[in-house]
């Protein structure tokens, strides 16, 4: 483990020192992260409930705004303009997961997400998609029961994909009854979010174990979308995954600089059969690299008896 965590340690420490460290903050937010719903009343309404569809890549990403601007006063000691808000990590990878076209329909039997079709569409046979709607739909549902978002917590449904709704939640009686060790995380990290005692460091801690308990259930459920891609594809996704689990231990902070800057070095499209890392000629030669590194990580990981 001790190994593995360097490994990732200097992965991380290897970006930072490659990227200007001069921003403007609006260049940063995620695409159509401007024309996404800012607030409950931009959403549809049906008896008294308001109703995200969360298959739409606008309604999704403005759940993350909303989340955003609603927890942005808990951040303000620590940054203007709520950069220091550790929950950008989320609305950011899903962005570049958006940009990237890994929200797509992966079997091809559809247009949804694709750019020629119906691009704003986020496919449910999407590996990427669906480990995203857990570390979407339960932060944003458990935010609204820690009293976080103003509203009551039967105020708020989702609509339910084409296909696996068991898979999935809508509500948050629903995540609390099916995901409750998940929700109970991501409560406790509000509820010391509303702390006037907790430091950065501490709100980090409680973050990451939400998140990784979200993800032990998503990685439990979707394994099988991973047959829809290439090779590459999958071998990264898999890399991408274990490298997330050994960011957790370090709480590496996910503020809206930190996790851009990273994201910066990750794939630019899918990746595709005849793909031979790391001599992928449109990539760069730190994305190259960046390859390189999380596939060794994960044999390492592999070699050593640990796998997932």
């Amino acid at each position: 483990m001790t190994f593995h965590l360097s490994w990732a340690c200097v992965i991380i420490c290897c970006i930072f020192a490659s990227l200007a460290k001069t921003f403007n903050i609006s260049d940063m937010y995620p695409p159509l992260w401007k024309e996404s719903p800012g607030q409950f009343s931009d959403y549809k309404i049906e008896n008294g409930k308001y109703i995200i569809n969360f298959w739409h890549y606008p309604e999704r990403l403005g759940m993350y705004k909303i989340l955003l601007n609603k927890t942005a006063k808990y951040f303000a000691k620590f940054s203007p303009e709520n950069e220091q808000n550790i929950l950008w990590g989320l609305p950011i990878h899903h962005g570049w997961q958006y940009h990237t076209g890994r929200l797509a329909d992966p079997t091809q039997s559809t247009d949804c997400g694709l750019k020629s079709g119906d691009h704003l569409c986020i496919s449910v046979d999407s590996w990427w998609a669906d480990l995203n709607y857990y570390l979407s739909a339960m932060p944003f549902l458990a935010a609204i029961d820690s009293g976080i978002m103003g509203i009551s917590s039967d105020n708020v449904t989702f609509l339910p994909p084409s296909k696996d709704q068991m898979n999935f939640c809508y509500s948050v009686s629903n995540c609390q009854s099916s995901f409750p060790e998940a929700m109970k995380k991501w409560n406790e990290f509000y509820q010391h979010i509303k702390s006037h005692s907790s430091s950065f460091d501490d709100l980090l801690e409680y973050l990451w174990a939400a998140h990784v308990s979200s993800l032990e259930v998503a990685h439990k459920n979707f394994q099988n979308r991973l047959k829809y891609y290439s090779k590459q594809e999958a071998d990264f996704a898999r890399s991408w995954a274990l490298f997330v689990d050994y960011l957790a231990p370090p709480c590496f902070p996910t503020t809206l600089i930190r996790t851009y800057e990273f994201q910066k070095e990750l794939p630019r499209r899918m990746l595709v059969s005849g793909d031979k890392v790391p001599f992928i000629s449109d990539f760069s030669g730190f994305q190259n690299i960046m390859l390189f590194a999380l596939n060794l990580l994960h044999k390492v990981h592999t070699y050593t008896g640990s796998v997932e």
